[in-house]
């Protein structure tokens, strides 16, 4: 018999490390399978689009747990997971107003605040600060990476990007069926809760935008 080896040390971090990261990669093959199931989809394939795309959601949770309980965060894992996080707010804000489900504001608002915030972060990541560990005050600290404020922005987005998914899907259905007559109703409470993520989105960027400011004036006087 062979006898086994158990992976401890450095090695056993690194494959932790890798597996965390890995599952935030796999999220964009299955960003653009989500989209070929919406749009060339038939009603059906549509409906089913909802839990993927829930499913896709949920998987920013449990990379961001891995990382977190076995303590293994790192700058590279920061930065990779907002890169993810960003690709699936802008494309899935675009798409769902392409589709005529929210107005074109939201993708503007979301687009202008990412602009601003990942390019002053930037310069924070460029001297080997983390994103969420950027903030120098307490309100700004709470805003951005307090587990409140996260939480509330990522359950707001979920609900308003899978309710969105669904109300679309819905109104697919031959008109007059009982699923596409609920269709407005789950398209208009949805289209709420956008909203409601779009406040979460602008006041969790302003101490972002701020700070920025403050770095740029300061490295003028200086």
């Amino acid at each position: 018999m062979v006898p086994q080896v158990a992976h401890t040390g450095p090695c056993r971090w690194v494959n932790i490390v890798a597996v965390a990261n890995l599952i935030t990669i796999i999220r964009f093959p299955m960003l653009l399978i989500y989209l070929l199931m919406l749009y060339q989809g038939s009603p059906a394939v549509q409906l089913l689009s909802v839990p993927f795309l829930f499913f896709a959601l949920f998987l920013d949770t449990v990379d961001g747990v891995i990382a977190r309980r076995t303590a293994t965060t790192s700058l590279m894992g920061s930065v990779l997971d907002i890169a993810t996080d960003r690709t699936y707010e802008l494309v899935l804000w675009v798409v769902l107003a392409d589709l005529g489900t929210i107005s074109v504001a939201i993708p503007v608002i979301v687009i202008m605040r990412t602009t601003l915030t990942d390019a002053i972060r930037s310069i924070g990541v460029s001297k080997g600060k983390a994103p969420f560990e950027q903030q120098g005050s307490g309100l700004g600290h709470f805003l951005v990476s307090s587990p409140w404020m996260r939480s509330g922005y990522s359950i707001s987005k979920i609900v308003a990007f899978c309710g969105l998914t669904l109300g679309y899907a819905l109104s697919s259905f031959p008109e007059g069926s009982s699923l596409q007559s609920i269709s407005d109703p789950v398209l208009r409470g949805s289209a709420i809760v956008a909203w409601i993520a779009v406040v979460f989105t602008v006041v969790r960027g302003a101490p972002v935008i701020l700070s920025g400011y403050r770095q740029v004036r300061e490295s003028e006087e200086a």
